[in-house]
Parts: C-alpha cells; structure tokens; sequence
C-alpha cells in the first residue's frame, strides 16, 4: 500500500480538506516597482462567478458572499468584484450563471472603460478557463458554466491593448483577470497602489505570461482574501468572482 503524505494524514486526523488547502493561492508581487495582490484558481476547482442570492437579491458584498456560501456549507478561498455593473448592480454586459443568462452580450463600442474595444468575456467552462475577445465570444458561442463581460481587453493574443499609453497618467488601483495558455490556471490581480493601463497589461503578460486577460474594474476594485488579510470594504458591488472550498469561514 502507497503511504499517506504526512501533510495529508494530518488533514485526514482533523477532518480537514486537502483541496481547500491547496486552492489556498494568494500572494503579494512587486513587477515593475509597484505591488500587487494575485491569486491564482485552477481547473476542475470551484471557482464561480456570483450576483444574486437565493431570493433574487443582490449579494453586492463580501459579507453577503460569505452568508450565501455558508448555506452550502462552503466558503470563499479568495473573492474579487468581477465585471461593471449599472446603478442598480445589474452587469452591464454579458453575464452567465449555472449556464443561465442573466444579461445579453453587448458587442458595440461605446462610452467608458467597457466600451474601450476590443473588450472580453472571462468564461468558466466544465474543462477550464478562457478569456475571450466579445466579436470573436460572439462569433463561437463557447459553451460557459459562468462568464462575465467587461472592458477593455488588457493582453490580446500576447499584445497589449492597442490604445493604452505607456506612461499615462490616468492612474486607478485596478483588477483583472489573465488565463494561461492551456486555460488551466486563471490569476486575479489588483493593484496595491494607482497604476495606469499599460502598467497594469504588462504585469499579466509580462509577469504572468498569459496571452490572454481582461480589465474588470478601476476605483471599486476590491479584494476578499484572509491569506493576505484582506477583506476591502466600499460601497456594494455587482459581478462577483470567487473560489469556494468546504468548510466555515
């Protein structure tokens, strides 16, 4: 008979789950002189994408999150604001939930951030992730369990997004998502401090290596991740993205 790993024998004697253990990945990263929080989820992991509880009622807050998967007996590993929203928290564009879709794909250009096309589509599929250009979701319908839409686009296909400037000086504590090549592995990122655009793009490609990834806010970003004792507060938010594992908070 193969042993036990010690590491997994402790956990099987306090009743512990190895893969809430191990889906335990934040960390801090400094790229480029300025600081960043990561976390990273991977395939076949409960990663989900969240907006209203059992009643129909926004969650809108890491707390709200908390109460919703603890009814599932479950909690959240790590959760980050996951795409823009309208005033009443409704997504501005694409937004899928258990398959359903609870908001139209919106593929013209338009005013603000989102509008800055090419934007995406951050999609959570049976076999992994992918971050998708919205004309190119369109034209392939990928099969999503979750997806969310946002903008602008940061890393197309290895290239930054055409009309970010280097040096600019619109600066925004910001997040994203950015997915490997092989869509096995997504990392969420936000910023310790302001950074502009570009600033922000490279640390997915350059950092990160993805070929692929995509803005999902600026000025309410905001990060739930004891690892790092993280827990941001502000006014209630939309889409959210969170990984869950057995367990009480």
């Amino acid at each position: 008979m193969r042993p036990i790993p010690l590491l997994a024998s402790l956990c099987l004697g306090l009743g512990l789950d190895m893969g809430a253990l191990q889906a335990a990945t934040c960390r801090s990263l400094a790229f480029e002189s300025q600081g960043y929080a990561v976390c990273e989820a991977h395939a076949g992991e409960d990663l989900r994408l969240f907006l209203e509880d059992g009643d129909g009622a926004p969650i809108g807050t890491f707390d709200r999150l908390r109460k919703a998967l603890a009814d599932e007996g479950r909690r959240p590993i790590f959760a980050m604001n996951a795409g823009m929203y309208h005033p009443d928290r409704r997504p501005v564009g694409l937004f899928v939930a258990e398959g359903e879709t609870l908001a139209g794909l919106v593929e013209r250009p338009g005013p603000g951030n989102f509008g800055m096309t090419p934007n995406g589509v951050f999609c959570i599929s049976a076999t992994g992730f992918s971050v998708v250009e919205t004309g190119r979701f369109a034209a392939t319908a990928p099969a999503c369990r979750f997806a969310t839409q946002s903008g602008p686009m940061l890393v197309i296909e290895g290239a930054l997004h055409p009309r970010f400037l280097p040096g600019s000086a619109s600066r925004h504590v910001r997040n994203g998502v950015g997915v490997t090549a092989d869509g096995t592995t997504a990392y969420f990122v936000i910023s310790d401090a302001p950074v502009n655009f570009a600033d922000f793009a490279r640390v997915f490609r350059d950092a990160l290596k993805t070929p692929n990834a995509l803005y999902f806010d600026g000025k309410v970003s905001r990060l739930y991740a004891p690892e790092l004792q993280r827990d941001d507060i502000g006014f209630p938010m939309g889409p959210i993205v969170a990984l869950a594992a057995p367990g009480a908070d």
